[in-house]
Parts: structure tokens; C-alpha cells; sequence
């Protein structure tokens, strides 16, 4: 089987989640024997360092890339406002992308298509044009729509709120006539594959964010009552998340209790707010170093959709997990069993407090988180449905 795997950032370099996610698709794919290249969309966001690109993974890929200016133009973003197209996606669009991959689909034929988010289905026309045999599978990492239409809900700025109504609305009709142009949807949470299997007839199936069970080390949990959230900010969701979690939550805690933030882009103002027990900083060097000595994770998401990855990662690695209920939205787990919801400041601060002082506690959900992740989100057993998917649709 050749799949031709479409991206709108380079999964080679997992900075976020959707890089992360899409690398996962890619190893999987690869590890089952399946024929693959990948053509993705590089942005001064997410960069190509091609000298840190293994030769194996160069020869097993064929990756190749083409830069995209998506940078906010105010022109084109207020033109789209009034043309009423989707200016968030349609910034993707390049004729030098366009080109590129006309002449990949010129130059062989794939069986699969798989693009990787909404982002890069303005290239349907062409790869229809140039490659009418092929099935187009959507592979969702978010309702697009949903996020802004929650964004919209919690902005208390008027004039924000109408902006980000109308492009809440611009890019939900936007989603609703792409997913009729494609040949099925491979969601990335069953609660985004519901939604969608109400609103088309196309085949619908669900392939979560996956993790290397084989990777994930049976050794004992950290108590450790360090607190911790780590996120792109560039992200408004997180963003969001972190200002609500500065100004709602952590006022109700503890002096003894100590809370650390980091991620890209965050952004000045709020790593001015570091203090003695809350600090903050910007893009961390190791992940892995970073988490070794903190064992309680907060996401304190508000408006999102689709599945939070740093969610499972943190599973996998025996973390307590303490988010919103839109947080864990679409990831299998029982509350009070393997992850603790908490949708308002006060019950977050009392799970918060509750888990600092209960370090059994702690471990317990650790080890269920591990459990849950192993029987349910493997990459191996994944990307064997995925496969059996595309077989279904061929």
C-alpha cells in the first residue's frame, strides 16, 4: 500500500502536539510495512532543520517540504471577513505547495492520501486533478469550529467576541463542505468521530493519539507534590487556560505549595508574574528533564477540541492528572480513577491541596493512568486499524 501522508507542519520535529501526532501516524505506518512519503507545509512557527534529519528517515519518508508565509496579513484576514472564506485555512494555500505536489502526483500514484488536519484541504482539487484514484482520508485532530466557538463564549471584550463569532461561524461552514469532499475521517477522539458520523455518510473511524507501550517503563511513580503544566502558548487555548489557572486558581492555594508553567511562546507578561512558589518560563530544553521531579499535571483547558495530547503523554509517564472536563475531552478514563476533573477553581485548588497531601494518592492514579494508556491507546494496535481502515475504503 503507498500512502501519501499531507501535512500542514513537519511531524520530523515534535515541538507540539499536532507534531507529535503526526509523527506517531507516521512511525506507525512505517513499522506495519506501508510504502510511505511525506509532503508537508513548512512556516516560520514550525521550521525544517534538515541536518537534524536522519539519513534512515530521509531514505524510509522521502519527506520533502515547501515554505508557507502564514503569517497574519491584516488585508487578507479583513478581505476574508467579508468574502466570508475561512482566512485560517486559506493562508495554507500556495501556488509553490500547489505545484510541488502536483508534480509528486504526477510522478506516481498513491493509494492513500492521508491529510493531516483541515489545514492542508484546500489541495483536494488538485489531488483529485492529478490522482483520481486515490481515496482522500481527513485525518481530524480538532473541530476546528469548536475551538473558536468556545474561545467566543468565554471573551468577556465585545468587539472580540463579535470577531471571533464570525470566524467561528466562517470556518465551521467551511469544515461542514470539506468533509463531503473527502473519502472518510479518521478522528482523533470518538467524541469528534460522533459528531461527525451525525452530519456525513462517508465511513468514520477513530485513531487516537498513540504511544509506544514497549517504551512505557513499569517503574515506580513519583509522589513528588510539584505542580506543573507544560504547552505551547501560541495556542490560544492554552493561553487561556493559563491565565484562568494564574488569576482563579492559584490564588486559593498554599504558599507551601509550588506550581511551574512552560512552554513556546509564552509570553512575557506572564513570566513576570513568577513568584516564590509560581514559576514560570518560556520553551524548556528536555521535556523528559523538566517532568522528572513533578508529578502533578493541571490542564485547566476551557476551549478546545479534538484530544489533548499532552494528556496521554502524561498518562504514559504516571502523572496525577487534575483537568477540566473540555480538557480530557475524548480520552478514555474514569474519573477518581486514573485522572481527576475539575471544572471550577475552587475544586481544582481542593484536588490540588488534596493530592499534595495525599502522595499515595498520587501514585495510585500514576499507575492507573499507565494501565489506561497501555490497554488503549498502543501505536502498534492503532495503526492497524488505521491500515484496516484505508483497506476498507479501497
Amino acid at each position: 500500500m503507498k500512502v501519501l501522508q499531507f501535512c500542514n507542519k513537519p511531524p520530523c520535529h515534535p515541538v507540539d502536539g499536532g507534531c507529535i501526532a503526526m509523527n506517531q501516524i507516521s512511525q506507525g505506518l512505517m513499522d506495519q510495512g506501508v510504502d510511505l512519503k511525506i509532503f508537508s507545509i513548512e512556516t516560520d512557527k514550525h521550521p525544517v532543520s534538515r541536518e537534524n534529519l536522519s539519513e534512515e528517515y530521509l531514505e524510509k519518508t522521502r519527506f520533502e517540504s515547501v515554505y508557507v508565509n502564514t503569517k497574519v496579513n491584516l488585508v487578507d484576514a479583513f478581505s476574508a471577513l467579508v468574502t466570508s472564506d475561512s482566512y485560517n485555512v486559506s493562508r495554507f494555500f500556495t501556488p509553490d505547495v500547489d505545484i510541488r505536489l502536483k508534480e509528486i502526483l504526477q510522478a506516481e500514484e498513491f493509494d492513500i492520501i492521508h491529510l493531516e488536519s483541515l489545514f492542508v484541504s484546500p489541495y483536494i482539487g488538485t489531488i483529485r486533478r492529478y490522482n483520481p484514484k486515490a481515496k482522500v482520508v481527513l485525518r481530524s485532530h480538532n473541530l476546528e469550529y469548536m475551538i473558536w466557538a468556545r474561545l467566543t463564549s468565554q471573551e468577556s471584550n465585545r468587539l472580540k467576541k463579535s470577531y471571533l463569532k464570525v470566524l467561528a461561524s466562517q470556518i465551521k461552514r467551511y469544515e461542514e463542505n470539506t468533509i463531503r469532499e473527502v473519502d472518510g475521517i479518521a478522528a482523533i477522539s470518538f467524541k469528534d468521530a460522533e459528531k461527525y458520523e451525525g452530519e456525513v455518510e462517508i465511513p468514520v473511524t477513530t485513531i487516537p493519539f498513540g504511544v509506544n507501550s514497549e517504551k512505557i517503563l513499569d517503574q515506580a511513580v513519583s509522589k513528588s507534590a510539584n505542580v506543573f503544566h507544560l504547552g505551547a502558548m501560541d495556542w490560544m487555548p492554552n493561553l487561556e487556560a493559563v491565565e484562568w489557572f494564574i488569576d482563579k486558581v492559584f490564588p486559593l492555594l498554599p504558599k507551601d505549595i509550588h506550581i511551574h508553567f512552560a512552554g513556546r511562546g509564552m509570553p512575557e507578561k506572564l513570566i513576570k508574574k513568577s513568584t516564590g512558589n509560581l514559576k514560570i518560563e518560556g520553551e524548556i530544553k528536555s521535556a523528559d528533564e523538566y517532568l522528572s521531579d513533578k508529578a502533578i499535571m493541571v490542564v485547566p483547558i476551557l476551549s478546545a477540541g479534538g484530544i489533548r495530547i499532552k494528556i496521554i503523554e502524561g498518562m504514559a509517564k504516571g502523572k496525577a492528572i487534575i483537568s477540566t472536563t473540555i480538557g480530557a475531552e475524548g480520552i478514555h478514563y474514569t474519573d477518581n480513577e486514573d485522572i481527576l476533573i475539575a471544572d471550577t477553581p475552587e475544586d481544582m485548588a481542593e484536588k490540588i491541596i488534596s493530592l499534595c497531601q495525599n502522595p499515595n494518592e498520587i501514585e495510585r492514579l500514576g499507575n492507573n493512568a499507565i494501565k489506561t494508556i497501555k490497554n488503549e491507546y498502543d501505536n502498534s494496535r492503532l495503526s492497524k486499524r488505521l491500515i484496516a481502515f484505508y483497506e476498507k475504503l479501497l
